[in-house]
């Protein structure tokens, strides 16, 4: 497993956010049985606040399962764990095959730091080590929204555009700074599918979510698909997670072994 993707596996995963075998948790579709919270189409307000609802609300999140990989000639699957403390720190270990952990990463709000544990080495570097891989707009809350299937609180600007489609689906779009954005949600009142673009850049990230499943009293996506384009070089991720939990009990181990090298 090339070291390039290595790096780049843990960076797109992290932000943000492969078909594996299916939880024995009940997957629910994107169009519910029940009738959806009724609509004010007149009410900006009441309609964000009632979108902002849907988000899933938790102290702790852990994320279980596979991600797929594809680089520029290289495609890879691996096992993926994502453990979250809301606004504090993501934590990710990456699994290859027979069971052997490849990278292991922890991200908080000012640093981030990447084990490679194929190669002895390790990165740690501030934030805004992230801007190499993705726009200057993007923080650590944007990054934790990403991975959870929240609405990005920030795109709730004032200037930001709330309507529904032809399918009367709610469609949110706008722009932050440089970054222009356009945001589906499908008919669980849920992220569909969420467009970045930072013409500055020249960057643009897709994400599409779907296999929502009911964690606790939320709905949180099992399916996250990642397209990340900056320039001409394209990465793309798909994660399947079989197990979703919120609000348990969760360490973040991470330690820099002996010997190892300070790549940067």
């Amino acid at each position: 497993m090339k070291k390039s993707f290595i790096k780049a596996m843990v960076m797109l995963s992290l932000i943000s956010v492969a078909m594996a075998c299916k939880s024995k948790r009940a997957i629910v579709a994107t169009t519910p049985a029940a009738k959806p919270a009724p609509i004010v189409t007149d009410k900006k307000e009441e309609n964000i606040k009632l979108l902002r609802s849907k988000n899933i609300n938790f102290n702790t999140l852990s994320m279980k399962g596979k991600a797929n990989l594809r680089l520029p000639g290289n495609e890879n699957t691996v096992t993926v764990n994502v453990r979250i403390q809301r606004d504090q720190k993501i934590w990710m270990s990456i699994t290859a095959l027979l069971g052997i952990e490849v990278a292991r990463a922890v991200i908080t709000p000012d640093s981030i730091m990447v084990l490679n544990k194929l190669q002895n080495t390790y990165v740690r570097q501030p934030f805004s080590y992230i801007y190499r891989y993705t726009s200057k707009q993007v923080n650590f809350r944007m990054l934790q929204d990403v991975l959870t299937g929240n609405t990005i609180n920030t795109l709730f600007n004032p200037a930001a555009i709330l309507e529904q489609n032809t399918q009367g689906l709610w469609v949110l779009k706008g722009n932050e700074g440089s970054l222009g954005y356009n945001l589906n949600f499908n008919t669980l009142q849920k992220p569909g599918q969420l467009n970045l673009n930072d013409a500055k850049t020249a960057q643009a990230l897709k994400v599409a979510y779907g296999n929502y499943q009911k964690v606790n009293e939320f709905m949180a996506p099992a399916q996250i698909a990642i397209n990340s384009l900056s320039g001409n070089k394209r990465v793309d991720i798909d994660f399947d997670f079989s197990k979703i939990e919120s609000n348990v009990q969760l360490d973040f181990p991470f330690r820099v072994p002996k010997g190892y090298e300070l790549i940067n």
